[in-house]
């Protein structure tokens, strides 16, 4: 059901630094690091086993109280089974009241074959549908 999911923070690097020293002893690290040029504003790392981020920290903006804690809503990606799983959650979320925060498409800056959707939902959280699998043949 889950594919990976992820939280806004206030300081990044502090961020990345004490989940690095708080996860090696159980054998996670950063296995993926994204910027903001890259991305289009979110700037973040995926902690997991080699080659499968699946809990992600980072900053995508937002707003930053004075005692450090951080709004902007949680992460949550959905595994779908092909593409057209994808473009009709989207579509679903879409018509339940969520706005949309990325259409379906390739994301090729987190691999070649990843296809995701992005909506906000009704409660301010950014979820995702997402397919790792490569587009069907013809």
């Amino acid at each position: 059901m889950l594919d990976h999911l992820g939280f806004n923070v206030g300081d990044y690097a502090a961020s990345r630094d004490f989940y690095r020293q708080a996860l090696a002893p159980l054998g996670y690290g950063v296995v993926m690091e994204v910027d903001r040029e890259t991305t289009g504003g979110y700037e973040g790392c995926g902690f997991g086993p080699p080659g499968r981020p699946q809990f992600w920290v980072g900053n995508s903006g937002g707003n930053t109280h004075s005692n450090g804690s951080h709004t902007g809503g949680m992460h949550i990606a959905f595994v779908a089974k092909s593409r057209a799983e994808v473009d009709a959650f989207h579509a679903a979320a879409i018509e339940a009241g969520g706005k949309d925060n990325g259409a379906p498409g390739l994301r090729p800056h987190y691999h070649l074959d990843y296809y995701g959707a992005f909506v906000i939902d009704i409660n301010g959280h950014n979820i995702e549908a997402v397919c790792h699998a490569p587009k069907a043949s013809p």
